[in-house]
């Protein structure tokens, strides 16, 4: 099946070691930044796969701003890298990621009407109020997700494990819709 989601955003954790000293990270990356008055942890972007980096004193890292999962293996196994090369020994090379939230984007290429939506899918698990927010919020229970349903028939789902999590929310969506007469 051809793909209907485009991922913008993937957010993963690891733990790369034991502590780690931030000041001396700061001082050894360049771009590093570490403001312990502003973010307990220090902030770091790489450039080739895109991404950013929070590293804890705790030895935790989480990464976003990856375009994909093979993206964030990529970036991570690099960062332990790159944090051996600078003096930490007892850093992790292969550790285990764990995924934590994928926001992929969908277009179902018409225009939808949101009122109508919202009264379709029934109210308990969604949100939709017009003033606050232009999208229709819709909870889906499995899998876990929640995709974002605006008028422009563009949607957002975010809260998926695993891009698969992510499809399924569009395939849900796209079949409720269809269900409806809406689409």
């Amino acid at each position: 099946m051809e793909s209907t989601i485009n991922i913008e955003n993937v957010v993963a954790s690891t733990k790369l070691a034991e502590e780690f000293d931030l000041h001396k990270i700061e001082a050894e990356l360049e771009g590093a930044e570490y403001n312990k008055e502003k973010f307990p942890g220090l902030v770091y972007r790489v450039k080739a796969p895109r991404a950013a980096f929070l590293i804890f004193t705790s030895g935790k890292v989480v990464c976003t701003g990856a375009k994909n999962v093979d993206d964030v293996r990529t970036v991570i196994t690099n960062m332990a890298k790159t944090l051996k090369s600078i003096g930490f020994e007892n850093i992790d090379l292969e550790p285990e990621i764990h995924v934590q939230n994928i926001v992929a984007s969908a277009d179902l290429k018409t225009d939808l009407n949101l009122n109508a939506i919202a009264l379709g899918l029934g109210l308990e698990n969604i949100e939709y109020e017009p003033e606050q927010f232009p999208g229709l919020v819709y909870r889906i229970k499995q899998p876990k997700v929640v995709v974002l349903i605006f008028s422009s028939g563009k949607l957002v789902v975010t809260g998926g494990k695993s891009p698969e999590e992510c499809e399924e929310g569009v395939r849900i969506v796209r079949q409720q819709l269809e269900n409806m007469g809406l689409l």
